[in-house]
Protein backbone atom coordinates (compact mmCIF):
# COMPACT_ATOMS: atom_id res chain seq x y z
CA UNK A 1 0.00 0.00 0.00
CA UNK A 2 1.25 3.34 -1.00
CA UNK A 3 0.48 6.73 0.35
CA UNK A 4 1.24 10.13 -0.62
CA UNK A 5 2.02 13.08 1.75
CA UNK A 6 2.37 16.61 0.55
CA UNK A 7 1.27 19.51 3.10
CA UNK A 8 1.74 23.05 4.13
CA UNK A 9 0.19 22.33 7.34
CA UNK A 10 2.29 20.08 8.75
CA UNK A 11 0.29 19.51 11.95
CA UNK A 12 0.26 15.62 12.71
CA UNK A 13 1.98 14.69 9.67
CA UNK A 14 4.40 13.14 11.50
CA UNK A 15 2.29 11.05 13.51
CA UNK A 16 0.06 9.96 10.09
CA UNK A 17 3.26 8.95 8.90
CA UNK A 18 4.81 6.69 11.72
CA UNK A 19 1.16 4.70 12.05
CA UNK A 20 0.91 4.21 8.16
CA UNK A 21 5.00 2.91 8.42
CA UNK A 22 3.92 0.65 11.46
CA UNK A 23 1.23 -0.87 9.70
CA UNK A 24 3.78 -1.53 6.51
CA UNK A 25 2.34 1.15 4.07
CA UNK A 26 5.20 3.09 2.02
CA UNK A 27 5.59 6.82 1.97
CA UNK A 28 5.80 9.10 -0.99
CA UNK A 29 6.57 12.70 -0.42
CA UNK A 30 7.24 16.07 -1.89
CA UNK A 31 9.66 19.31 -0.99
CA UNK A 32 9.32 20.29 2.70
CA UNK A 33 7.66 17.57 3.59
CA UNK A 34 9.77 14.72 2.54
CA UNK A 35 12.44 16.57 4.64
CA UNK A 36 10.25 16.72 7.74
CA UNK A 37 9.65 12.95 7.67
CA UNK A 38 13.26 12.35 7.02
CA UNK A 39 13.87 14.43 9.83
CA UNK A 40 11.34 12.44 12.46
CA UNK A 41 13.58 9.02 11.19
CA UNK A 42 10.54 7.46 8.45
CA UNK A 43 11.36 6.42 5.33
CA UNK A 44 10.39 8.16 2.63
CA UNK A 45 10.63 8.19 -1.21
CA UNK A 46 10.62 11.62 -3.02
CA UNK A 47 8.25 11.97 -5.44
CA UNK A 48 10.72 12.50 -8.29
CA UNK A 49 12.06 8.62 -8.19
CA UNK A 50 8.43 8.23 -8.99
CA UNK A 51 7.71 10.46 -11.85
CA UNK A 52 11.05 10.16 -12.93
CA UNK A 53 11.84 14.26 -12.72
CA UNK A 54 13.39 16.59 -10.11
CA UNK A 55 10.84 19.07 -9.34
CA UNK A 56 11.75 22.37 -11.58
CA UNK A 57 10.42 25.61 -11.57
CA UNK A 58 11.30 26.35 -7.81
CA UNK A 59 8.76 23.96 -7.01
CA UNK A 60 5.75 25.10 -9.84
CA UNK A 61 5.82 21.33 -10.93
CA UNK A 62 6.62 18.57 -8.62
CA UNK A 63 3.47 16.39 -9.05
CA UNK A 64 1.71 17.07 -12.28
CA UNK A 65 3.16 13.56 -13.86
CA UNK A 66 1.24 10.82 -15.22
CA UNK A 67 3.14 8.29 -12.57
CA UNK A 68 1.33 10.60 -10.29
CA UNK A 69 -2.18 10.94 -11.56
CA UNK A 70 -2.51 7.40 -13.24
CA UNK A 71 -1.73 5.90 -9.19
CA UNK A 72 -4.62 8.21 -8.77
CA UNK A 73 -7.19 7.83 -11.10
CA UNK A 74 -6.60 4.04 -11.48
CA UNK A 75 -9.83 2.51 -10.79
CA UNK A 76 -9.04 -1.40 -8.94
CA UNK A 77 -11.27 -3.42 -10.79
CA UNK A 78 -11.45 -1.98 -13.97
CA UNK A 79 -9.84 -4.01 -16.27
CA UNK A 80 -8.30 -1.35 -18.71
CA UNK A 81 -6.95 0.70 -15.91
CA UNK A 82 -5.23 -1.94 -14.17
CA UNK A 83 -3.68 -3.06 -17.66
CA UNK A 84 -2.71 0.88 -17.97
CA UNK A 85 -1.01 0.96 -14.69
CA UNK A 86 0.94 -2.61 -15.79
CA UNK A 87 1.48 -1.47 -18.93
CA UNK A 88 3.44 1.94 -18.20
CA UNK A 89 4.69 1.04 -14.71
CA UNK A 90 2.64 3.27 -12.34
CA UNK A 91 2.22 1.83 -9.12
CA UNK A 92 -1.17 2.89 -7.23
CA UNK A 93 -1.76 5.26 -4.92
CA UNK A 94 -4.49 4.04 -2.12
CA UNK A 95 -4.32 7.54 0.39
CA UNK A 96 -3.44 11.26 0.18
CA UNK A 97 -2.61 13.60 2.86
CA UNK A 98 -2.50 17.12 1.00
CA UNK A 99 -3.32 20.32 2.28
CA UNK A 100 -2.72 23.37 0.23
CA UNK A 101 -0.80 26.93 -0.23
CA UNK A 102 -1.71 28.98 2.76
CA UNK A 103 -3.22 31.82 -0.57
CA UNK A 104 -5.58 33.48 1.95
CA UNK A 105 -3.39 33.97 5.05
CA UNK A 106 -0.49 35.57 2.32
CA UNK A 107 -2.88 37.82 1.00
CA UNK A 108 -4.53 39.16 4.22
CA UNK A 109 -0.95 40.51 4.92
CA UNK A 110 -1.32 44.12 4.58
CA UNK A 111 2.47 44.59 2.36
CA UNK A 112 2.06 41.11 0.61
CA UNK A 113 2.98 41.82 -3.16
CA UNK A 114 1.03 40.45 -6.62
CA UNK A 115 4.03 38.62 -7.24
CA UNK A 116 4.19 37.10 -3.48
CA UNK A 117 0.18 36.43 -3.96
CA UNK A 118 0.88 34.83 -7.55
CA UNK A 119 3.50 31.90 -6.11
CA UNK A 120 0.59 31.23 -2.86
CA UNK A 121 -1.70 29.42 -5.69
CA UNK A 122 -0.68 25.41 -5.44
CA UNK A 123 -1.40 23.88 -8.63
CA UNK A 124 -0.04 20.24 -8.02
CA UNK A 125 -1.80 19.71 -4.71
CA UNK A 126 -5.67 20.91 -5.95
CA UNK A 127 -4.87 18.38 -9.21
CA UNK A 128 -3.89 15.31 -6.84
CA UNK A 129 -6.84 15.99 -4.25
CA UNK A 130 -9.80 16.04 -6.74
CA UNK A 131 -7.72 13.05 -8.67
CA UNK A 132 -7.95 11.08 -5.06
CA UNK A 133 -11.15 12.60 -4.64
CA UNK A 134 -12.74 11.49 -7.89
CA UNK A 135 -11.87 7.99 -7.13
CA UNK A 136 -12.66 8.10 -3.75
CA UNK A 137 -13.89 4.69 -3.83
CA UNK A 138 -10.53 3.25 -4.15
CA UNK A 139 -8.24 6.33 -2.63
CA UNK A 140 -8.21 7.71 0.92
CA UNK A 141 -8.35 11.14 0.18
CA UNK A 142 -7.32 13.85 3.99
CA UNK A 143 -7.60 17.57 3.37
CA UNK A 144 -8.10 18.31 6.99
CA UNK A 145 -5.25 17.29 9.39
CA UNK A 146 -8.37 16.87 12.31
CA UNK A 147 -9.08 13.94 9.62
CA UNK A 148 -5.95 12.07 10.44
CA UNK A 149 -7.25 9.62 13.71
CA UNK A 150 -10.54 8.62 12.16
CA UNK A 151 -8.59 7.67 9.14
CA UNK A 152 -5.96 5.83 11.04
CA UNK A 153 -8.66 3.72 13.13
CA UNK A 154 -10.08 2.85 10.05
CA UNK A 155 -7.04 1.22 8.70
CA UNK A 156 -6.80 -0.71 11.82
CA UNK A 157 -9.89 -2.11 11.90
CA UNK A 158 -9.18 -2.85 8.24
CA UNK A 159 -12.60 -1.28 7.77
CA UNK A 160 -12.33 2.32 6.09
CA UNK A 161 -16.01 2.88 5.59
CA UNK A 162 -17.12 3.59 1.67
CA UNK A 163 -19.42 6.68 3.62
CA UNK A 164 -15.93 8.27 5.69
CA UNK A 165 -14.27 7.58 1.63
CA UNK A 166 -17.36 9.96 0.29
CA UNK A 167 -17.47 12.24 3.55
CA UNK A 168 -13.43 12.64 3.18
CA UNK A 169 -14.12 13.20 -0.51
CA UNK A 170 -17.22 16.08 -0.29
CA UNK A 171 -14.38 17.87 2.10
CA UNK A 172 -12.06 17.98 -0.91
CA UNK A 173 -14.26 19.25 -2.94
CA UNK A 174 -15.83 22.08 -0.48
CA UNK A 175 -11.95 22.56 0.42
CA UNK A 176 -11.01 23.35 -3.48
CA UNK A 177 -13.69 25.10 -3.80
CA UNK A 178 -12.97 27.93 -0.89
CA UNK A 179 -9.76 27.83 -2.39
CA UNK A 180 -10.16 28.83 -5.31
CA UNK A 181 -13.15 31.37 -4.52
CA UNK A 182 -10.73 32.87 -2.47
CA UNK A 183 -8.18 33.36 -5.74
CA UNK A 184 -11.08 34.81 -7.57
CA UNK A 185 -11.89 36.96 -5.17
CA UNK A 186 -8.38 38.39 -4.82
CA UNK A 187 -7.88 38.87 -8.57
CA UNK A 188 -10.96 40.80 -9.09
CA UNK A 189 -11.20 42.90 -6.13
CA UNK A 190 -9.62 45.99 -7.81
CA UNK A 191 -11.93 46.16 -10.64
CA UNK A 192 -13.96 48.89 -11.64
CA UNK A 193 -17.54 48.02 -11.49
CA UNK A 194 -19.38 44.81 -10.28
CA UNK A 195 -17.83 41.18 -11.46
CA UNK A 196 -19.68 39.34 -13.51
CA UNK A 197 -20.08 36.22 -11.28
CA UNK A 198 -19.56 36.43 -7.51
CA UNK A 199 -17.99 33.30 -5.35
CA UNK A 200 -18.80 33.01 -2.00
CA UNK A 201 -16.86 30.19 0.47
CA UNK A 202 -18.69 29.92 3.36
CA UNK A 203 -17.32 27.95 6.32
CA UNK A 204 -19.73 26.58 8.91
CA UNK A 205 -18.72 27.80 12.70
CA UNK A 206 -21.88 26.47 14.90
CA UNK A 207 -24.39 24.71 14.72
CA UNK A 208 -27.35 26.22 16.39
CA UNK A 209 -30.27 25.07 18.86
CA UNK A 210 -32.63 26.73 15.90
CA UNK A 211 -33.65 30.18 13.72
CA UNK A 212 -35.36 33.17 14.62
CA UNK A 213 -38.01 30.45 15.67
CA UNK A 214 -37.85 26.86 17.58
CA UNK A 215 -39.00 25.47 14.36
CA UNK A 216 -36.20 26.43 12.21
CA UNK A 217 -32.93 25.03 12.15
CA UNK A 218 -29.85 27.09 11.59
CA UNK A 219 -26.54 27.32 11.35
CA UNK A 220 -23.50 30.04 11.34
CA UNK A 221 -21.09 30.31 8.70
CA UNK A 222 -18.47 32.88 8.02
CA UNK A 223 -17.00 34.22 5.24
CA UNK A 224 -13.54 34.98 4.38
CA UNK A 225 -13.01 38.29 5.61
CA UNK A 226 -12.49 39.63 9.26
CA UNK A 227 -15.80 39.68 11.64
CA UNK A 228 -18.08 37.44 13.18
CA UNK A 229 -14.95 34.85 12.68
CA UNK A 230 -12.99 36.85 15.18
CA UNK A 231 -15.62 36.70 18.00
CA UNK A 232 -14.53 35.27 21.56
CA UNK A 233 -16.95 33.83 23.36
CA UNK A 234 -15.98 34.14 26.97
CA UNK A 235 -18.88 33.49 29.23
CA UNK A 236 -22.40 31.94 28.92
CA UNK A 237 -25.09 29.82 27.43
CA UNK A 238 -24.14 29.43 23.57
CA UNK A 239 -25.03 31.94 21.39
CA UNK A 240 -28.69 31.92 19.50
CA UNK A 241 -29.85 33.16 15.99
CA UNK A 242 -31.13 36.09 17.23
CA UNK A 243 -28.74 37.10 19.58
CA UNK A 244 -25.82 36.35 16.55
CA UNK A 245 -28.88 39.22 14.79
CA UNK A 246 -28.41 41.43 17.52
CA UNK A 247 -24.87 41.59 18.44
CA UNK A 248 -24.20 42.74 14.88
CA UNK A 249 -26.77 45.34 14.66
CA UNK A 250 -25.11 46.53 18.31
CA UNK A 251 -21.54 46.48 16.85
CA UNK A 252 -23.03 48.59 13.40
CA UNK A 253 -24.88 51.31 16.09
CA UNK A 254 -21.39 51.87 17.62
CA UNK A 255 -19.51 51.21 14.96
CA UNK A 256 -19.34 55.67 14.25
CA UNK A 257 -17.38 56.31 17.48
CA UNK A 258 -14.75 53.14 17.29
CA UNK A 259 -10.89 54.05 16.83
CA UNK A 260 -11.85 57.38 18.78
CA UNK A 261 -12.02 58.77 22.54
CA UNK A 262 -15.30 59.14 22.49
CA UNK A 263 -17.13 56.03 24.41
CA UNK A 264 -20.51 54.86 23.23
CA UNK A 265 -22.97 52.27 24.29
CA UNK A 266 -25.49 51.04 22.24
CA UNK A 267 -28.86 48.75 23.74
CA UNK A 268 -30.32 46.41 21.11
CA UNK A 269 -33.71 44.51 20.48
CA UNK A 270 -34.58 43.17 17.30
CA UNK A 271 -32.04 44.32 15.93
CA UNK A 272 -32.55 47.95 16.51
CA UNK A 273 -31.06 50.51 19.08
CA UNK A 274 -33.55 50.83 22.09
CA UNK A 275 -30.90 53.13 23.84
CA UNK A 276 -27.38 54.47 22.66
CA UNK A 277 -25.25 57.31 24.04
CA UNK A 278 -21.65 58.82 24.88
CA UNK A 279 -20.80 59.05 28.27
CA UNK A 280 -17.30 59.94 30.10
CA UNK A 281 -16.73 56.62 30.80
CA UNK A 282 -18.54 53.12 29.51
CA UNK A 283 -20.78 52.95 33.19
CA UNK A 284 -21.58 56.38 32.22
CA UNK A 285 -22.17 55.62 28.62
CA UNK A 286 -24.49 52.86 29.65
CA UNK A 287 -26.73 54.48 32.35
CA UNK A 288 -27.16 57.05 30.06
CA UNK A 289 -27.70 54.88 27.27
CA UNK A 290 -29.99 52.85 29.72
CA UNK A 291 -32.19 55.88 30.42
CA UNK A 292 -33.42 55.93 27.11
CA UNK A 293 -36.35 53.77 27.26
CA UNK A 294 -35.40 50.87 30.21
CA UNK A 295 -38.24 49.28 29.78
CA UNK A 296 -36.91 48.03 26.10
CA UNK A 297 -33.77 47.43 27.34
CA UNK A 298 -34.83 44.51 28.82
CA UNK A 299 -33.15 41.38 27.41
CA UNK A 300 -31.39 43.05 25.32
CA UNK A 301 -28.05 43.18 23.66
CA UNK A 302 -25.38 45.80 24.94
CA UNK A 303 -22.27 46.87 22.68
CA UNK A 304 -19.31 49.45 23.78
CA UNK A 305 -16.75 50.87 21.47
CA UNK A 306 -14.04 50.64 24.65
CA UNK A 307 -12.92 48.04 27.06
CA UNK A 308 -15.35 47.13 29.96
CA UNK A 309 -13.99 47.83 32.80
CA UNK A 310 -15.50 47.11 36.87
CA UNK A 311 -17.28 50.08 36.96
CA UNK A 312 -19.33 49.59 34.19
CA UNK A 313 -19.86 45.88 35.26
CA UNK A 314 -21.17 46.67 38.36
CA UNK A 315 -23.93 48.89 36.36
CA UNK A 316 -24.79 46.30 34.31
CA UNK A 317 -25.05 43.45 36.61
CA UNK A 318 -28.31 45.15 37.94
CA UNK A 319 -30.32 44.50 34.48
CA UNK A 320 -31.49 41.08 32.63
CA UNK A 321 -29.55 41.09 29.43
CA UNK A 322 -28.88 38.66 26.80
CA UNK A 323 -25.37 39.46 25.77
CA UNK A 324 -22.75 42.19 26.49
CA UNK A 325 -19.94 42.75 23.73
CA UNK A 326 -17.11 44.70 23.97
CA UNK A 327 -13.59 45.08 22.32
CA UNK A 328 -11.76 43.76 25.33
CA UNK A 329 -13.18 43.26 29.36
CA UNK A 330 -11.19 43.91 32.24
CA UNK A 331 -10.54 40.91 34.59
CA UNK A 332 -12.43 41.99 37.58
CA UNK A 333 -15.22 43.17 35.53
CA UNK A 334 -15.33 39.86 33.89
CA UNK A 335 -15.20 38.37 37.69
CA UNK A 336 -18.17 40.73 38.50
CA UNK A 337 -20.39 39.50 35.15
CA UNK A 338 -19.44 35.99 35.51
CA UNK A 339 -21.90 35.65 38.23
CA UNK A 340 -24.33 35.91 36.00
CA UNK A 341 -24.17 32.39 34.79
CA UNK A 342 -26.26 32.82 31.68
CA UNK A 343 -25.21 36.04 30.47
CA UNK A 344 -22.86 35.78 27.31
CA UNK A 345 -19.91 37.53 27.28
CA UNK A 346 -18.78 38.41 23.49
CA UNK A 347 -15.06 39.89 23.11
CA UNK A 348 -15.04 41.44 19.37
CA UNK A 349 -14.55 45.09 18.23
CA UNK A 350 -17.20 47.14 15.99
CA UNK A 351 -15.22 48.06 12.56
CA UNK A 352 -15.79 51.25 11.33
CA UNK A 353 -14.57 50.29 7.58
CA UNK A 354 -15.79 47.06 7.26
CA UNK A 355 -14.72 44.95 4.37
CA UNK A 356 -16.51 43.39 1.49
CA UNK A 357 -20.34 43.88 0.39
CA UNK A 358 -23.54 43.80 1.87
CA UNK A 359 -25.38 40.70 0.83
CA UNK A 360 -29.44 40.96 0.89
CA UNK A 361 -31.04 36.97 0.45
CA UNK A 362 -34.38 37.41 -1.48
CA UNK A 363 -36.14 34.45 -2.99
CA UNK A 364 -33.51 32.71 -5.61
CA UNK A 365 -30.53 35.39 -5.17
CA UNK A 366 -28.87 37.73 -3.44
CA UNK A 367 -28.88 41.75 -3.90
CA UNK A 368 -25.26 42.75 -2.87
CA UNK A 369 -24.66 46.49 -2.44
CA UNK A 370 -21.59 48.69 -1.17
CA UNK A 371 -21.41 48.76 2.92
CA UNK A 372 -22.78 52.41 3.96
CA UNK A 373 -19.36 53.30 5.80
CA UNK A 374 -19.77 56.00 9.39
CA UNK A 375 -17.04 57.98 7.68
CA UNK A 376 -18.71 59.08 4.27
CA UNK A 377 -22.31 59.33 6.30
CA UNK A 378 -20.60 61.49 8.95
CA UNK A 379 -18.42 63.73 5.71
CA UNK A 380 -19.94 67.08 6.71
CA UNK A 381 -18.55 68.83 3.28
CA UNK A 382 -21.94 68.18 2.11
CA UNK A 383 -23.90 69.46 4.87
CA UNK A 384 -26.46 72.51 4.47
CA UNK A 385 -28.26 74.81 6.83
CA UNK A 386 -31.48 75.07 5.04
CA UNK A 387 -32.96 77.38 7.12
CA UNK A 388 -33.10 80.97 8.71
CA UNK A 389 -31.79 79.79 11.78
CA UNK A 390 -28.39 77.97 11.73
CA UNK A 391 -28.06 75.62 14.33
CA UNK A 392 -26.06 76.70 18.14
CA UNK A 393 -22.88 75.08 19.13
CA UNK A 394 -24.41 72.71 21.45
CA UNK A 395 -27.31 71.89 18.92
CA UNK A 396 -24.63 71.48 16.22
CA UNK A 397 -22.82 68.50 18.66
CA UNK A 398 -26.54 66.81 19.72
CA UNK A 399 -27.28 66.97 15.94
CA UNK A 400 -23.73 65.06 14.85
CA UNK A 401 -24.50 62.42 17.33
CA UNK A 402 -28.09 61.55 16.28
CA UNK A 403 -27.09 61.93 12.39
CA UNK A 404 -24.66 58.94 13.48
CA UNK A 405 -26.60 57.02 15.54
CA UNK A 406 -29.97 56.70 13.60
CA UNK A 407 -28.40 55.02 10.98
CA UNK A 408 -28.45 52.11 13.44
CA UNK A 409 -32.01 52.43 13.40
CA UNK A 410 -34.89 50.36 11.44
CA UNK A 411 -36.52 53.09 8.86
CA UNK A 412 -38.52 54.85 9.07
CA UNK A 413 -36.62 56.00 11.69
CA UNK A 414 -36.48 59.52 13.95
CA UNK A 415 -34.15 59.14 16.94
CA UNK A 416 -34.54 62.52 19.58
CA UNK A 417 -31.24 63.79 21.08
CA UNK A 418 -30.17 66.02 23.89
CA UNK A 419 -26.62 66.29 25.17
CA UNK A 420 -25.01 63.25 23.06
CA UNK A 421 -27.58 60.61 24.05
CA UNK A 422 -30.98 59.43 22.56
CA UNK A 423 -34.45 60.11 24.41
CA UNK A 424 -36.35 58.82 22.21
CA UNK A 425 -36.23 56.35 19.49
CA UNK A 426 -39.36 55.73 16.51
CA UNK A 427 -38.11 52.44 14.42
CA UNK A 428 -39.59 50.91 11.97
CA UNK A 429 -43.02 52.90 11.28
CA UNK A 430 -44.67 52.82 8.01
CA UNK A 431 -45.54 56.84 7.53
CA UNK A 432 -42.50 59.19 9.15
CA UNK A 433 -44.93 61.42 10.79
CA UNK A 434 -45.60 58.29 12.64
CA UNK A 435 -41.93 57.55 13.50
CA UNK A 436 -41.77 61.00 14.72
CA UNK A 437 -45.32 60.89 16.79
CA UNK A 438 -43.54 57.68 18.38
CA UNK A 439 -40.02 58.91 19.11
CA UNK A 440 -41.82 61.95 21.11
CA UNK A 441 -44.48 59.57 22.91
CA UNK A 442 -41.24 57.16 24.14
CA UNK A 443 -39.39 60.00 25.38
CA UNK A 444 -42.49 61.44 27.10
CA UNK A 445 -42.71 57.53 28.32
CA UNK A 446 -39.43 57.46 30.08
CA UNK A 447 -39.62 60.87 31.85
CA UNK A 448 -37.85 63.37 29.03
CA UNK A 449 -38.71 66.70 27.89
CA UNK A 450 -38.36 66.81 23.95
CA UNK A 451 -37.86 70.52 24.35
CA UNK A 452 -34.83 71.84 23.07
CA UNK A 453 -33.99 68.21 21.89
CA UNK A 454 -32.80 67.68 18.32
CA UNK A 455 -33.66 65.40 15.75
CA UNK A 456 -32.58 62.87 12.94
CA UNK A 457 -34.66 61.34 10.11
CA UNK A 458 -32.97 58.41 8.17
CA UNK A 459 -34.82 60.07 4.87
CA UNK A 460 -36.68 63.23 3.71
CA UNK A 461 -39.45 64.06 4.90
CA UNK A 462 -42.21 63.64 2.48
CA UNK A 463 -44.41 66.63 4.08
CA UNK A 464 -44.22 68.87 6.88
CA UNK A 465 -46.59 67.24 9.14
CA UNK A 466 -43.29 65.50 10.56
CA UNK A 467 -41.81 68.70 11.39
CA UNK A 468 -44.81 70.16 12.83
CA UNK A 469 -45.09 67.13 14.87
CA UNK A 470 -41.49 67.55 16.37
CA UNK A 471 -41.66 71.38 16.89
CA UNK A 472 -44.56 70.85 18.48
CA UNK A 473 -42.55 68.45 20.86
CA UNK A 474 -40.37 71.81 21.11
CA UNK A 475 -37.45 70.25 19.38
CA UNK A 476 -35.41 72.87 18.47
CA UNK A 477 -33.13 71.59 15.72
CA UNK A 478 -33.58 68.78 12.77
CA UNK A 479 -31.09 67.09 10.53
CA UNK A 480 -32.20 64.67 7.41
CA UNK A 481 -30.99 63.86 3.89
CA UNK A 482 -33.37 66.07 2.20
CA UNK A 483 -34.18 65.72 -1.54
CA UNK A 484 -38.10 65.70 -1.35
CA UNK A 485 -40.15 67.71 -4.08
CA UNK A 486 -41.62 69.13 -0.77
CA UNK A 487 -38.60 70.17 0.76
CA UNK A 488 -39.45 73.90 0.17
CA UNK A 489 -42.16 73.30 1.94
CA UNK A 490 -40.38 70.98 5.00
CA UNK A 491 -38.16 74.28 5.44
CA UNK A 492 -40.60 76.92 5.53
CA UNK A 493 -42.57 74.92 8.10
CA UNK A 494 -39.03 74.88 10.09
CA UNK A 495 -38.24 78.73 9.28
CA UNK A 496 -41.80 79.12 10.57
CA UNK A 497 -41.16 77.62 13.98
CA UNK A 498 -38.10 78.71 14.71
CA UNK A 499 -36.22 75.40 14.17
CA UNK A 500 -32.68 74.91 12.55
CA UNK A 501 -32.37 72.12 9.96
CA UNK A 502 -29.40 70.55 8.56
CA UNK A 503 -29.62 68.78 5.10
CA UNK A 504 -27.08 66.15 4.77
CA UNK A 505 -27.52 64.95 1.36
CA UNK A 506 -27.20 61.41 1.76
CA UNK A 507 -30.20 58.77 3.00
CA UNK A 508 -29.54 56.42 5.72
CA UNK A 509 -32.20 54.01 5.15
CA UNK A 510 -32.06 50.84 6.86
CA UNK A 511 -34.72 48.02 5.66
Amino acid sequence: MRALLSVSDKRGIVELARELVALGWEIVSTGGTADTLRKAGLPVIPIDAVTGFPEMMEGRVKTLHPKVHGGLLARRGHPGDRAALEQHGITPIDLVAVNLYPFRETVARPDVRFEQAIEQIDIGGPSMLRSAAKNHQDVIVVVDPDDYPVVLAGLKAKDVSAELRRTLAAKVFAHTAAYDATIYSYLVKDRPGWPERIALALERRQELRYGENPHQAAALYAADEPGIRDLAQLHGKELSFNNLLDVDAALAAVAPWSGSDRVVCAIVKHTTPCGIALGRSPAAAYERALATDRTSAFGSVIAFNAGVDRAAAAALRELFVEVVVAPAFADDALSVLREKKNLRLIRLAADPDPPGWDFKRIRGGFLVQERSRPGAVGAESGWKVATRRAPTESEWRDLRFAWAAVGAVKSNAILLAKEEAAIGIGAGQMSRVDASFLAVHKARQQGHDPAGAVLASDAFFPFPDGVEEAAQAGIRAIIQPGGSVKDADVIAAADRHDLAMVLTGLRQFRH
